[in-house]
């Protein structure tokens, strides 16, 4: 009995990426079938996604993978201006969103109003390191058809692709928001009666009011009050956990206090509030907020895992997110001339040929390494004992760092 063969796109708007790209895009159909065996074969490595991108490495028939790079065009502001009125102006959009679907009522609205999220003609560049002329080579077409994997976990994938990221179009969201919260508020008051006045309007007669039963619904489905400066403080318990639940009163309210900072950082456009990060990063979160503190060495001991590693974890946190702990404890192979700038840096600096290994750039001493994101952020690592730590922000110039 053969297996059934891998198809691409587990959700409707996955599955409208692939048929965008085999019939809308315009790309070769004769190129396609073989970039759907290679994404099958699993020859893709992680995809990187940036605004108007998505990068990977391909093994193809050589040794050294190829870099693919699928451009796709970025919305001018205009366009960005009618998708984000698109999905702003009905709160189920995002309420979807923020749950992960993506509700087909987005794409028809932002295609009414002149904006195709899913690519069209001319959308898609595909670009490949490898020998092969065509448009797309079987790498690309192979990067394109499993993009639909990562629409599938994250519909906001389709908006960074376009040229803005999940926290970028939040905060849009937000701005849209408040806007429409405060001209339906206007309106509101002057229709509330004499009631209305320098001191507001008395909340009885603003909802009693037929602009409000008709008006308000929708704005406080999307509205929500402002956040504040600072996380409250969790409640007290009523009563300590079960003593046999091996849970403690201390480490529930932790909990909370966390959550709450998060809500709070999350409803301002902090970033995402940490709810697409992996257990391995929340951990190194979660250790940067300890770290230098008492608590810090009883919650290494609780996860298992030494407290000099841990502070290590925390350290990269603090300095460069989830992407400096990746790039402390992993490497990858960029491109030649993507790791020459820091070769060159670390050349000049020293006055010594450098060590080049993989996004790695080290000195003779072996003290010092240049690390290279994929983001193409670099990283200034420093060798104390046996152990290798970020000594630094993050620049996009590894001058800067050397």
């Amino acid at each position: 009995m053969t297996g059934k063969r891998r198809g691409f796109g587990a959700t409707w708007w996955g599955k409208a990426w692939v048929d965008a790209l085999e019939k809308r895009a315009q790309i070769d159909p004769n190129r396609l079938p073989r970039g759907r065996t290679y994404a099958r074969q699993e020859r893709v490595g992680a995809l990187e996604v940036a605004s108007g991108r998505v990068s990977a490495r391909v093994q193809g028939s050589r040794r050294a993978p190829y870099r693919v790079i699928v451009g796709v065009r970025a919305f001018t502001d205009d366009e960005w201006e009618r998708v984000l009125e698109a999905i702003a102006g009905r709160a189920a959009h995002t309420a979807a969103l923020l749950d992960g679907v993506l509700l087909p009522e987005v794409l028809e609205d932002a295609s009414g109003a002149g904006a195709e999220l899913l690519p069209g003609p001319g959308d898609l560049d595909p670009r490949c390191s490898c020998p092969d002329w065509a448009d797309p080579c079987k790498h690309a077409a192979a990067v394109c058809y499993l993009i639909a994997g990562l629409l599938d976990a994250d519909p906001f994938v389709l908006l960074h692709m376009r040229g803005r990221s999940r926290s970028e179009v939040l905060a849009a969201l937000r701005r849209k928001r408040s806007e429409t919260g405060s001209a339906r508020g206007a309106h509101i008051a002057r229709t509330a009666g004499p009631e209305a006045g320098e001191d507001g309007v008395d909340a009885r007669a603003a909802y009693a009011s037929p602009a409000a039963r008709t008006e308000t619904a929708a704005v406080w489905a999307l509205g929500a009050p402002k956040a504040p400066a600072h996380a409250g403080r969790p409640a007290p318990l009523a009563s300590d956990p079960p003593a046999t639940s091996g849970v403690r009163a201390a480490d529930l309210v932790a909990l909370a206090a966390d959550a709450a900072e998060r809500a709070r950082a999350l409803a301002v456009g902090d970033g995402d509030g940490g709810l697409l990060i992996d257990p391995d990063h929340d951990l190194a979160r979660l250790a940067a907020a300890r770290l230098g503190q008492v608590g810090f060495d009883e919650l290494a001991r609780r996860v298992g895992v030494g407290a000099r590693r841990l502070a290590r974890h925390a350290s990269a946190w603090r300095l460069g997110g989830a992407e400096g702990v990746d790039v402390l404890w992993s490497s990858w192979v960029p491109a030649a001339e993507a790791i020459e700038e820091g070769r060159a840096a670390l050349a000049a600096a020293t006055g010594r040929a450098p060590r080049v290994w993989q996004n790695r750039v080290g000195s003779v001493s072996g003290r010092l390494q240049l690390r290279l994101a994929p983001s193409g952020s670099w990283y200034r690592c420093e060798k104390t004992g046996e152990d290798w730590e970020i000594a630094a922000s993050p620049s996009a110039d590894p001058r800067d760092l050397v």
